[in-house]
């Protein structure tokens, strides 16, 4: 088995939109998702968004998705990892570690940090990043919809 891990470009839009929507099928979000293949075009495009493509023998199992930010605490940049996925046929198989290694790869020239989110109930989340080294921390991560500000900016 010979997994290859390549930068996505725009004709990747709608690969990548199909693994997003899988993605969030498989955490009851699929609702959630408004991001059109037009969408990820664009952002494919950009030198800010970065996503990692995992193909084993060829056929797509996977990507990791970042955006590189300032983080204003160093003053420098930082990657935002939004999303790191692995097709269900290519799980335990080393696809996700690779994925992340590719992305660091990516920020160790800039030498910059890596952030993410993780759900408190995704345990195996938790043991995979903890072998990675991770640093786990537990924090909230709040929202603000265009929604429910607005009714506030209304009254």
């Amino acid at each position: 088995m010979s997994t290859e891990t390549r930068r996505a470009v725009p004709a990747d839009a709608e690969l990548v939109q199909t693994m997003l929507v899988e993605l969030a099928s498989y955490q009851d979000q699929a609702k959630d998702v408004t991001a059109t293949v037009d969408d990820w075009e664009g952002f494919l495009g950009r030198d800010d968004v970065i996503v990692l493509i995992a193909e084993v023998d060829g056929a797509p199992a996977g990507y990791v998705s970042s955006l590189r930010r300032p983080y204003l605490w160093v003053g420098g940049d930082m990657l935002a990892l939004d999303d790191l996925y692995v097709r269900e046929q290519f799980r335990d198989a080393g696809v996700g570690r690779q994925l992340m290694l590719a992305l660091a790869r990516h920020a160790l020239p800039d030498r910059m940090p890596i952030s993410w989110g993780l759900r408190l109930e995704n345990e195996a989340g938790y043991r995979f990043y903890d072998r990675l080294g991770a640093n786990l921390r537990t924090k909230t991560a709040a929202g603000w919809s265009p929604t429910a500000y607005e009714k506030l900016l209304q009254e």
